[in-house]
C-alpha cells in the first residue's frame, strides 16, 4: 500500500473472504486505505452505527469518492471502471465472460453456503460436526466446478498469466477450504494457481492473517 493518504476507507473482518477479495483489489491498485474493523464474531455488523452503512449488516463496505459502496463484486466493478491501471479484467470479450463466470461460481455458488451468517442460522440445530461437514460439502461442490472452469483456461493465474477478478475471489475462498479441512488433492489446478498468487506482494499484505484485526496468534 501506498504512503500517500487514505483515499479510502474500508470497513473489514480479518477473515471475511469478500473483505479479502476487496482488500486484494485495493493493493494491487495501489488505493491507499485506512481499515476500520468489524468484528464480526462479536456481532458488531448489528448495531446500528454499522447498519446505518449496510443495512445487509455484512462486511465489506469501501468509502471512496464520497461514495459508500457495498457487496465485493459491485465494489471490484466499481474499482476497475475508476481506476482502470493495471487492469483486472482481461480484455478479450470471451476471456471477460469467463472470468466473471469463475467470479460467480465463487461468490454465488459456494461462498454463501458456507458463510458466518449460515453456520450461525444452523448452530442451534447441528453440532459443530454437522456444521463443519456442511460447509465442507458446498466448498467441495463450488471447488469442482472451479477446478473444471480453470481446465483450459489456467496459466499462472486463473485466466492466463494475468491477475483477474477470478484470482481476488479464488485465493480467499481456498483458504475457506482449509479451515474446513476440504481435501485439496482433488482440485490440483485450483492448489497451482493458488500457491503462485500467494507468493505476489500484494496477496502477501492481503492475507487474512496479517490484519490488524487478526488474533496475535496468527500472525
Amino acid at each position: 500500500m501506498s504512503d500517500a493518504a487514505p483515499a479510502a476507507t474500508l470497513h473489514s473482518y480479518w477473515r471475511s473472504s469478500c473483505s479479502w477479495r476487496v482488500r486484494l483489489a485495493l493493493r494491487l491498485k495501489g488505493v491507499p486505505y485506512s481499515y476500520e474493523a468489524v468484528p464480526l464474531a462479536h456481532g458488531a455488523q448489528h448495531a446500528a452505527p454499522f447498519r446505518a452503512l449496510n443495512p445487509a449488516a455484512q462486511v465489506p463496505v469501501l468509502r471512496i469518492d464520497g461514495v459508500t459502496l457495498r457487496q465485493s463484486v459491485a465494489i471490484l466493478e466499481y474499482l476497475e471502471e475508476t481506476r482502470p491501471a493495471p487492469p483486472l479484467l482481461p480484455r478479450v470479450p470471451a476471456e471477460r465472460a469467463h472470468v466473471r463466470a469463475i467470479v460467480e461460481a465463487v461468490n454465488a455458488g459456494t461462498q454463501p453456503l458456507q458463510n458466518l451468517a449460515v453456520l450461525e442460522y444452523v448452530k442451534g440445530r447441528w453440532g459443530d460436526e454437522e456444521r463443519l461437514a456442511f460447509a465442507r460439502h458446498w466448498i467441495e461442490e463450488g471447488l469442482r466446478v472451479v477446478e473444471a472452469l480453470l481446465k483450459d483456461s489456467a496459466g499462472e493465474c486463473c485466466v492466463g498469466d494475468d491477475v483477474s477478478f477470478a484470482d481476488l475471489l479464488l485465493v480467499p475462498q481456498v483458504y475457506n477450504a482449509e479451515r474446513v479441512a476440504v481435501d485439496m488433492e482433488s482440485f490440483p489446478t485450483v492448489v497451482r494457481v493458488v500457491r503462485h498468487l500467494e507468493r505476489i506482494p500484494a496477496f502477501v499484505d492481503a492475507h487474512a492473517d496479517r490484519q490488524p484485526d487478526a488474533p496475535m496468534s496468527q500472525t
